[in-house]
């Protein structure tokens, strides 16, 4: 006999295979880690209540929980995506790489733009994935970068 039938939102079943994944190294399909989503979801419903969760299932495609894992770095301030002008001319992109690494950030991908993007000849505009501690770091990146004469913006959240 069923008592309730409760539906979870993505959101939250995304949060809960990451949380799971990370905090109690358990890999879980988004169905096995619906019971923590919907505590995550309800929880004043489950106040002052013990309360026991099966997580099951670890068929989950390698590319969706990769990106599992790369949006909650990026919503957790440990991606940064940066838009970077430089000058196109040899060893720009070694003194911008230079400067995130000297800044201890990590450069996980870059793209660099010079024929499609819309920036005048003799410029180019470097996308660069960063990985960082926090959200105050890349700032820090951004910051050391500008004063070093490479205007530098965040891209769009991942």
């Amino acid at each position: 006999m069923v008592d309730d039938i409760v539906v979870v939102g993505e959101a939250s079943i995304e949060a809960a295979v990451q949380t799971l994944l990370i905090d109690a190294k358990l890999l879980v399909e988004g169905a096995g880690a619906t019971p923590l989503a919907l505590l995550h979801e309800q929880s004043e419903r489950f106040r002052d209540r013990r309360v026991g969760l099966v997580a099951c299932g670890a068929n989950i495609d390698p590319r969706i929980l990769s990106s599992i894992l790369m949006r909650g770095m990026s919503r957790a301030g440990h991606l940064a995506s940066l838009r970077v002008s430089i000058t196109d001319q040899t060893g720009t992109l070694a003194r911008v790489a230079k400067i995130i690494g000297d800044t201890g950030g990590n450069i996980v991908e870059t793209r660099h733009q010079r024929m499609f993007a819309r920036v005048p000849v003799k410029r180019a505009e470097l996308d660069v994935l960063v990985e960082t501690r926090d959200a105050r770091h890349a700032g820090d990146i951004i910051r050391r970068l500008e004063e070093a004469g490479f205007p530098t913006r965040r891209r769009s959240e991942m």
